[in-house]
């Protein structure tokens, strides 16, 4: 779940492919109205081919600079039975893309001086966290950032959390403590917890997550949904944007589709209990407000989401031991890796029918992001790398000046 290789608990029963091939359903980019560089008819070609490649029915493709939105558009279909196309308000499931939204509100409980991230996570929660192997050594928000806490996924993918078409009824607090106090529901010495020490190696933790966002709660004095929306969202005028199914308008809303026998296939909506890893949802053109401020030192226009320092210090890359060799580093929340070539900061998102990805060039203070309505694919995966590149190319052949 949420993330590069998402591995669905249940089989996708078969149905019947609702209209006809990807070719023929293709429709020209819807664009922003507020688009600053409008991209080429090359551009707009590259992108609906590769989704031809991918056989992607729908996607959602914006670029940012200097804190400002260049363009969002919108390409192919949102609903295929419907032919409704993908505009830049349509609304996707962004998955683990969500993770770094957690992570910048953590980072500004920091800077308001709730929190500090080497401080242990027990001073501020209602129910202990303790790795059972190592009884004396404390949890921090450091690791639970970093992917180091010890927390493990293990027994996360052993049970479906899912809700389909709706909200997950669990909540986030009644997940956590079933998953990580002993004598819960779920809890599991060997599956819930790593036999690494706390900060000791990189094991990806989507419970680590959400208990990010529970603390932040916690910390914040209200439900991180609220702070979000009140210091994120609301600032950057996100109206498009959602922590909920329920919130999610279904006019408005991409329909996630996956493979069955190699042909598209409508898949319902999903929740997750733990809501701050990856339930998400919001618009190509909401959404790269917030990639243009994290580009761009922590700010887009008139609004600050972080200092220069603490923006600076989520993209500062590590190297934990374990980490996979497709990873270059590991930041607070954002990871980095190459694309053609250069290492960018980055975080990708995947769930049953969706796939997206997020990359930084923090030199040049920029920002691509890329959301799709089809589930993960290696094709799948190179088309978004090779659009994300083409992106940096388009805007720095746009902004370059002319001689």
């Amino acid at each position: 779940m949420r993330f590069l290789d998402p591995t669905p608990t249940c089989q996708i029963s078969r149905r019947t492919f609702l209209g006809a091939g990807l070719s023929t359903l293709l429709l020209p980019s819807v664009t922003s109205a507020g688009n600053l560089l409008p991209p080429s008819l090359d551009l707009e070609s590259f992108i609906q081919n590769e989704m031809r490649k991918a056989n992607i029915p729908g996607l959602a493709a914006g670029y940012a600079r200097d804190g400002v939105v260049q363009f969002a558009e919108g390409y192919g279909i949102a609903d295929i039975a419907k032919r409704r196309a993908v505009t830049a308000s349509t609304m996707f499931h962004i998955a683990s893309v969500t993770k770094i939204v957690t992570a910048t509100m953590i980072m500004r409980l920091a800077e308001r001086g709730k929190l500090a991230l080497d401080e242990p996570i027990s001073h501020h929660l209602d129910f202990p966290v303790v790795n059972p192997r190592f009884p004396d050594m404390a949890i921090t928000f450091r690791q639970l950032l970093t992917h180091t806490s010890s927390i493990s996924d293990a027994r996360y993918y052993e049970i479906d959390f899912r809700e389909n078409d709706r909200d997950a009824d669990l909540s986030l607090t009644d997940f956590l403590k079933q998953y990580l106090v002993p004598g819960g529901g779920h809890y599991s010495k060997t599956g819930c917890f790593s036999a690494a020490r706390p900060g000791a190696a990189w094991d990806y933790c989507n419970v680590g997550f959400g208990l990010l966002g529970h603390l932040a709660g916690r910390i914040g004095g209200v439900d991180m949904r609220e702070q979000t929306r009140r210091d994120i969202f609301t600032p950057l005028d996100m109206e498009h944007t959602s922590w909920t199914v329920k919130n999610t308008p279904q006019l408005h809303s991409a329909v996630p589709y996956d493979r069955v026998d190699g042909a598209l296939t409508p898949v319902k909506p999903v929740g997750f209990p733990d809501w701050p890893a990856g339930m998400l949802r919001s618009s190509i053109s909401d959404f790269m407000k917030f990639v243009a401020a994290s580009a761009n030192g922590g700010r887009a226009g008139d609004v600050e989401l972080l200092g220069t320092a603490t923006m600076a210090q989520m993209l500062d890359m590590r190297a934990p031991a374990g980490l996979p060799e497709w990873l270059s580093g590991q930041g607070l929340g954002w990871m980095a890796s190459p694309l053609a070539g250069q290492v960018r900061p980055n975080h990708w998102g995947g769930d049953p029918g969706v796939f997206t990805a997020v990359y930084l060039a923090p030199a040049t203070r920029s920002g691509v992001a890329i959301f799709t309505n089809a589930g993960a694919s290696a094709e799948n995966r190179t088309a978004l790398k090779n659009i994300a590149d083409r992106l940096f190319q388009a805007a720095a052949e746009l902004t370059r000046p002319s001689r």
